[in-house]
């Protein structure tokens, strides 16, 4: 094993090495709390480490062992995987810092699980972010599942069992019902599941096969929330906000969208899937996104009302992918990093409202700018980003969608994100508004609150800095993601 080959097995170790030492130390707050910190700092320096090797063409690989001919555990990291893994344990640093205020703050129980199993779901989504196949990435991405169950129900209560039931059930039955008859049939059909550029399934099977055996795939990932599979995503907003983040931002959701990009570029192949249609993809993204831009319009609760949102900008990422063109894959791809920086920011800036004020509806929200001004700045610059406004990193994977569309003349593709541009600012501007510029209500006077814990702030403030430093640093996500159009395909 080369010394990448090593650094990748690290990457993979640390996050599970991490989850034992802090299950042990879990008596003592502080020394668990100082693993988290260091572990998910340790993370992002071993991937971090892969960056350059990466760039410059190189794909890292580690072998475990074959399961039998044409089905082998294996890892091997390509562009796309390196931007989720950079993206997931960079955020893993922040949200650490983050969920220390958080939950100190609010007294949470079982905090000691809490820190395991977020550990636990980096492990799984570093295993998933450098799957060499589909083998691979279908076994880690069961298990993030199981591992961030515990997460979704961590309160306990009735509300919080119901919502686990609702995210195990959709998502494991999904992923068994329609995602493992299509990874059947593509080892069956090309005696391998590896990724690789261009596709394994060219001249295998006929445009039907393609379509079909795709649409398996795309609704299996159902953590990609395309609309009908996305009810476990609003359900799972009983968990702690950390936790929202972790689902939204970090590691769960964009599983879901970084395997579809992931099936569509190196397992049918954008130009054999060009040759059989993805018409009806980006109609059901399409869909999605304006249907849930219209849900989040009418939410009352912020978290619910961020929930939506996100169900909405994810399949941005899947109508992207599937335009199959060069700059619709560089922007499916951006999309996955400038989303995750902005909605963790939304969940960060929703959890400290929670903390420092017990406020969870959006019409709670009059004038608490004034009083925590960092936090609502934060928000207003991470809502700017999703809206696409620029100097936030948003508008530079919108803007390669858009080109995209353009450039083919797509003008339903161009109508559903004006429209949802519209939406987008249509749901969050009135929040900033009401927060900068309408009067506290009577009973927020006698009941004056600040900031919360300044974790939360400092965390939700680093966030928020990296949505604008994205936009203007993008330069060297691009030099990266533009390797996923520059292989022959």
């Amino acid at each position: 094993m080369d010394s990448a080959g090593q650094t990748v097995a690290l990457a993979l170790l640390v996050p599970t090495v991490g989850a034992v030492l802090i299950a042990c130390a879990g008596r003592v707050p502080n020394l668990r709390e100082t693993i988290t910190g260091i572990t998910s700092i340790a993370l992002f320096a071993c991937v971090l480490t892969l960056l350059p090797t990466v760039v410059d063409g190189a794909r890292p690989e580690l072998s475990l062992f074959t399961v039998m001919p044409g089905l082998q555990l294996a890892f091997n990291v390509e562009p796309l995987g390196m931007l989720f893994a950079l993206i997931a344990s960079g955020l893993w640093i922040v949200n650490s810092l983050y969920s220390v205020g958080y939950m100190r703050g609010n007294a949470e129980a079982h905090q000691t699980r809490f820190y395991v199993c977020f550990a636990l779901a980096l492990a799984a989504t570093m295993a998933i972010a450098f799957a060499a196949n589909l083998f691979t990435l279908f076994v880690f991405y069961e298990l993030l599942t199981l591992v961030t169950y515990p997460l979704v129900t961590h309160h306990g209560t009735p509300e919080a069992r119901q919502g686990g039931r609702t995210y195990l059930g959709i998502l494991l039955g999904t992923s068994i019902v329609l995602l493992l008859p299509a990874l059947v049939c593509i080892w069956y059909v090309a005696g391998t599941t590896d990724f690789v550029p261009g596709g394994i399934l060219h001249g295998k099977l006929g445009d039907a096969g393609l379509v079909g055996w795709l649409a398996l795939c795309v609704f299996g990932f159902a953590k990609a929330a395309l609309m009908p599979f996305h009810r476990w995503l609003p359900a799972a907003m009983v968990a702690p906000t950390p936790v929202s983040a972790l689902l939204h931002a970090v590691a769960v959701v964009k599983a879901g969208v970084f395997s579809v990009v992931k099936v569509i570029v190196y397992v049918f192949g954008t130009e054999p899937l060009a040759a059989a249609g993805t018409g009806w993809l980006v109609g059901v993204a399409a869909f999605t996104i304006v249907a849930a831009s219209l849900v989040a319009l009418n939410a009352d609760n912020l978290k619910r009302r961020l929930a939506y949102s996100t169900v909405s900008q994810l399949s941005y990422v899947v109508l992207a992918a599937a335009l199959l063109t060069p700059l619709s894959v560089i922007g499916a791809a951006l999309h996955i990093a400038t989303h995750a920086v902005a909605k963790i920011t939304l969940f960060f800036a929703a959890g400290a409202i929670y903390t420092a004020g017990h406020k969870t509806e959006v019409s709670q929200l009059d004038g608490i700018g004034r009083r925590m001004p960092w936090t609502m700045a934060a928000f207003t610059v991470a809502a700017l980003s999703l809206i696409g406004v620029p100097p936030a990193a948003g508008f530079v994977s919108k803007w390669f969608i858009l080109s995209s569309a353009a450039q083919g003349e797509n003008y339903l593709v161009l109508a559903v994100l004006a429209l949802s541009t519209l939406l987008n600012a249509a749901y969050l501007l009135p929040i900033v508004h009401a927060a900068f510029f309408k009067p506290l209500n009577a009973a927020d006077v006698a009941h004056p609150h600040g900031e919360a814990p300044w974790p939360m702030v400092l965390a939700l403030t680093l966030t928020a800095g990296a949505t604008v430093a994205l936009f203007f640093f993008s330069t060297s996500l691009l030099q990266l993601v533009r390797q996923l159009v520059a292989a022959p395909s």
